[in-house]
């Protein structure tokens, strides 16, 4: 794949995230298929018996209870001590990853605008809704290196919360410049060590990792967060408009091959394409990952409201 020579790069939120969109989106909020207990009081029910303000259920008493929280009407029809149970509401936690690795800049509509795209109406999506969100680049060049010199992080936010805070993000979003190439699995065991709470992950990558995608998924899994992988493609990936005899280097290492595109060729490329992107996606199943392949003409909109929503990553 060609990597992108303009490339879109955006300088606001206006750029990542319309109005339109805003509109479409605006009665979303993030979901997830498990139970957490966050850090903070937020504005998620759960099946938790809490201490808030919405009345749930009653239990009879125990020795050691709280004697504020006892029903005084019922002990005045039945003569027994019940106390009272409230619906308790969690805190849910949105950590964004977002490849920023020199594969990413590539295709028409760019990959990597594409997640930017993605992540900054996610992340608008859990800040209007209250919950804590973060957002971490893999892949860009940065102070921060691994033994051997790769480059796993490229920087993070975190900790961001409510609609005031959506600037932050964009400005965020819009300093990432990707370039070189990534070691996924250090990042990922660098994310996995950090995080901090319970809650929701995105990875965004279009997953072409020479080193291999598996064991830093499998470090992401785990410690309360559910995960979910999106792969990016862009539709030249998909289906390929070159041919002839070419000279292709790899953009991230620089390793060169001599290539004859001819229809065979073409033929077998859009299997193992194929089969990539199935074992990535069947990799994900025995993890309690959910994936899903995404090509960049996809409107943003689309994606969000047709595929998530149905994954249950949105409600």
């Amino acid at each position: 794949m060609l990597r992108s020579e303009n490339p879109t790069r955006p300088t606001s939120m206006e750029e990542l995230l319309s109005s339109e969109i805003i509109a479409r989106v605006s009665h979303l909020d993030v979901s997830s298929r498990k139970l957490f207990a966050g850090k903070l009081k937020g504005e998620r029910r759960s099946k938790k018996r809490g201490e808030s303000v919405e009345f749930a259920d009653h239990r009879p008493y125990a020795i050691g209870d709280d004697l504020r929280h006892i029903d005084w009407n019922i002990y005045g029809r039945l003569d027994r001590f019940f106390m009272k149970l409230f619906m308790e509401e969690e805190d849910l936690s949105l950590h964004i990853v977002i490849d920023a690795s020199a594969s990413a800049d590539c295709g028409t509509p760019n990959k990597f605008f594409y997640m930017q795209q993605v992540a900054m109406t996610m992340g608008y999506i859990g800040l209007v809704n209250l919950n804590r969100v973060a957002v971490t680049a893999v892949g860009m060049r940065d102070e921060l290196v691994i033994p051997g010199g790769e480059k796993s992080i490229a920087g993070n936010i975190r900790d961001l919360r409510g609609r005031r805070r959506t600037q932050d993000l964009a400005r965020f979003l819009c300093s990432i410049q990707p370039e070189d190439s990534t070691d996924f699995t250090a990042a990922a065991k660098r994310i996995a060590m950090n995080r901090r709470g319970k809650g929701v992950m995105i990875v965004l990558s279009d997953f072409f990792m020479k080193e291999g995608y598996e064991t830093g998924l499998r470090l992401l899994v785990g410690r309360g967060y559910d995960v979910f992988a999106i792969q990016v493609l862009s539709p030249q990936e998909v289906e390929p408009d070159i041919a002839g005899d070419l000279m292709l280097r790899d953009i991230e290492d620089g390793d060169h091959a001599e290539v004859t595109i001819s229809a065979p060729l073409l033929k077998k490329y859009k299997q193992n394409l194929a089969a990539y992107c199935q074992q990535l996606r069947d990799y994900c199943a025995r993890r309690e990952i959910t994936a899903l392949t995404v090509q960049t003409d996809t409107p943003v909109d689309t994606l969000l409201l047709d595929y998530l929503r149905k994954r249950g990553l949105l409600r």
